[in-house]
């Protein structure tokens, strides 16, 4: 298992260097110019060419981009072009508030979601089961901000039950938290049923049957432990979709988190805090993976198994 962990760790370093030169390239050849944009329309084309130079936009790709690398290596992450604080610092200011959206909305999710694939695969073909297939589709299907949308007119406008923007209050929490939560929630909600299904099909459900156990006990003691395995997958690939999609709760509810703080990076060509940014929430997403990882070899004997039994290969042949 140690090994296991350090070759990921190992090959998670080839991907972020893949990814910090993507967002490098995209940052070269979008147009825009942030010398400009900083030293306003007034400043002659000197200042503008001195500040370029300052900033290193002058500096060819290779260049901009082994001295990017170089200066990560040092634990400099460089400075922002519009506030000139660290942009880690700034990062960090901010990151408890989107890791806070994205927890609340996962946990949401997963109680939402659960539950609703167990109700459906029980009921299949009944109208009960297309319900929850129709409503799963259709919170899958629409967007993000459409929800933020109709929840702040109804539960905002309409009744006046909970307030529109800020986190001041636990309150505030809750609109952007359920706004990210059902569409992961009716995505778990399928998996979780088309899992739930598949598993009761097996041979060993009709063994449990066969014995005279209730349905119920059938259910929860045999067939949920087992089709709930691959529900971990999901929802650690929903971590990463959950980090890219609190930008849109973000904005609209006004929560001072790091979707937000990289959006407005994007709109004034903030190119240090845009490549921070990336390269933290890629790393985040990268450890997230290999803990689910983890889980799912914890919670899955099959898989603790094949590691055992990689070790006493590897052992045998160093003998």
């Amino acid at each position: 298992m140690l090994r296991y962990i350090i070759r990921r760790l190992l090959l998670m370093i080839p991907t972020l260097l893949g990814i910090t030169f993507i967002v490098l390239l995209f940052i070269v050849i979008t147009p825009g110019d942030p010398a400009r944009l900083m030293a306003g329309n007034d400043a002659s084309e000197e200042e503008v060419e001195e500040l370029r130079q300052e900033m290193g936009l002058n500096d060819s790709l290779p260049v901009r981009y082994v001295n990017y690398i170089s200066n990560i290596l040092k634990g400099d992450f460089g400075k922002s072009f519009r506030t000139k604080r660290p942009v880690m610092t700034e990062i960090m200011t901010r990151f408890p508030y989107s890791l806070m959206l994205v927890f609340i909305s996962l946990i949401l999710a997963v109680f939402i979601g659960i539950p609703l694939g167990i109700y459906a695969a029980t009921h299949q073909y009944s109208w009960k089961d297309n319900a929850a297939i129709f409503g799963s589709l259709f919170c899958v299907s629409m967007p993000g901000f459409w929800f933020a949308l109709m929840l702040i007119q109804l539960l905002c406008v309409k009744l006046g039950i909970l307030p529109v923007a800020g986190v001041d209050k636990w309150q505030g929490w809750i609109l952007p938290s359920l706004t990210g939560a059902l569409g992961f929630a009716a995505t778990i909600a399928r998996q979780m049923r088309s899992n739930l299904l598949e598993v009761i099909r097996q041979d060993y459900i009709t063994t449990a049957r066969a014995k005279g156990q209730t349905e119920l006990k059938v259910l929860y003691r045999h067939a949920l432990k087992n089709a709930v395995i691959p529900v971990i997958m999901i929802v650690g690939g929903i971590f990463g979709m959950a980090m890219g999609g609190s930008m849109i709760s973000e904005v609209i509810f006004s929560i001072p988190g790091l979707g937000s703080y990289t959006l407005s990076a994007l709109s004034a060509r903030d190119y240090p805090v845009i490549q921070t940014s990336v390269f933290f929430m890629s790393a985040l997403f990268a450890v997230v993976l290999l803990l689910i990882d983890l889980a799912f070899a914890l919670v899955d004997p099959r898989i603790r198994s094949q590691y055992v039994t990689r070790k006493k290969k590897s052992t045998k042949g160093v003998a």
